[in-house]
This record gives C-alpha cells, structure tokens and sequence, in this order.
C-alpha cells in the first residue's frame, strides 16, 4: 500500500470514528427519557415496594419473595430495553459490514475505494440515527411512558 492510500484510510478511519460518536450521542440524547423512568420511576417503585416487604411478622422467606416480586417489573424492563438496543446495535453492525464488504471488493477493482466506503457507512450510520426516535418511542408505549416522562 503506498502513502496516498494509507493516508487516506487513516482518514476514512477517523470520520468513521466521528459518526459512530453521533450515533452515540444520538442514541444517549434520544433514548434519555426512557433512561430516566428506568432509572427514576421503576427503580424507585422497586425500591419502595421492596421496604414494605421488610415487615416483623413476616418470615425471611417470605420477605425474600416479596422482594423478588418487587424486582419483577424492573427486570422486565430492563431485559426489552436491553434487547432492542442490541437489535438496534446489530442492524448498524451488519450494515457497516455491507459497507466493509462492498469497500474490500471495490479495493480491487478501483482506486477512491474508501470514498465510497465512507460514503456507505455515512448512509448507515445515518438510518440507524434516523430510527432511534421510532425505537423510543416503540419503548415508550411498551414501558407505558407518556411524553410528559409520567405514567
């Protein structure tokens, strides 16, 4: 590889780096309500069922159920959350693999490969920002939040 094109990889490289940091700060900024009822709403709810469980006339074992009781809905929340990011994480990661695949191909056949791999990463990256609003609100009707943040 001659210095031209190793240059120009080190910046495709670096404006890679930069959108795949929009994609995270898009998603942080998007997905922050939700984030916050996790957080806020149900952990507190958790937390206030889970103290009325700690009662003298019950038995450990039975305040040991009534704490996993109180975990319930949390954890159910937190498991659909944790799934549709890692949908959401895995489509942008195959299409950046269409991108890399398309890019090694082209690398072949033509000089300015990487023009186009950026060019096609961009586009990706771009689809998987413009989804994130219907992937919270998808979450938001799921964990029963309105928009004003309150159930």
């Amino acid at each position: 590889m001659d210095h031209l094109a190793a240059a120009e990889e080190q910046i495709a490289s670096q404006r890679l780096r930069q959108k795949l940091e929009e994609v995270n700060v898009a998603a942080q900024t998007n997905l922050a309500p939700v984030q916050d009822h996790v957080n806020f709403t149900l952990q507190k709810a958790y937390f206030k069922c889970a103290y009325e469980c700690f009662d003298r006339s019950r038995r450990q074992q039975e305040i040991s159920n009534c704490v996993e009781n109180c975990s319930i809905p949390l954890a159910n929340v937190q498991q659909t959350f944790d799934n549709e990011m890692a949908r959401f994480q895995e489509r942008l990661n195959r299409s950046l693999m269409v991108c890399q695949d398309k890019y090694e191909a082209a690398k072949l056949q033509k000089a300015g490969a990487t023009n186009d791999l950026v060019s096609c990463a961009d586009q990706s990256i771009q689809e998987s920002i413009n989804m994130l609003p219907h992937l919270v609100n998808r979450l938001k009707a799921s964990f029963g939040i309105s928009d004003t943040g309150s159930l």
